[in-house]
């Protein structure tokens, strides 16, 4: 039979167990950060829209989901002619998250990377970029990036945005159809 001290001993210890079961993480997944916690993140539904330059760039919007859908809405220089949509497997989505996630804002908050904001190094003509993180029930978390912006720092991203239609598997719906010569 215990005594009352080793019952309220293993109380304790009981207690100090469930308490800090839940600090324990394992180094595979993600940790809690700023911009909200790992699972919460895993639900974000990523759009990214690639904007106009001086030149012949692709213009759409792509958005992503955590359930494996994909949708590209095309608005100039590629060879989709409308809103279409694709499949996209955990890996990609993951991959394209992990990508970008050194560069989200905190939830709820919008950060502009351009000429004069948070960039010392800039040229013109190239395409600006809007990443929307949305989740229910959150506020929309959004970066705007100007890639004439090529402060050594952005690097990773401007990497980042260049690798997303291969990572998605979607290079064919932006390459531009080539004009057909009569």
């Amino acid at each position: 039979m215990m005594s009352g001290k080793m019952v309220l001993r293993a109380g304790v210890l009981s207690a100090l167990l469930l308490l800090t079961a839940g600090c324990v993480t394992d180094r595979g997944e993600e940790t809690l950060s700023s911009s909200g916690s790992a699972a919460a993140r895993a639900n974000d539904t990523i759009k990214l829209s690639a904007g106009p330059c001086f030149g012949f760039c692709p213009s759409y919007s792509v958005t992503v989901t955590p359930d494996g859908s994909g949708l590209l809405v095309p608005e100039r220089n590629t060879s989709v002619p409308g809103p279409t949509r694709f499949t996209v497997t955990s890996a990609q989505y993951r991959k394209l998250r992990a990508s970008l996630a050194a560069f989200r804002p905190a939830t709820g908050q919008s950060k502009r990377i351009g000429h004069g904001e948070n960039c010392q190094r800039f040229a013109t003509d190239m395409p600006g970029y809007s990443i929307e993180w949305t989740r229910d029930k959150a506020d929309k978390t959004e970066l705007d990036f100007q890639s004439g912006c090529f402060d050594a720092r952005y690097a990773k991203l401007r990497a980042a945005l260049k690798a997303m239609p291969k990572v998605l598997e979607i290079e064919a719906m932006l390459k531009p159809k080539t004009p057909v010569k009569g």
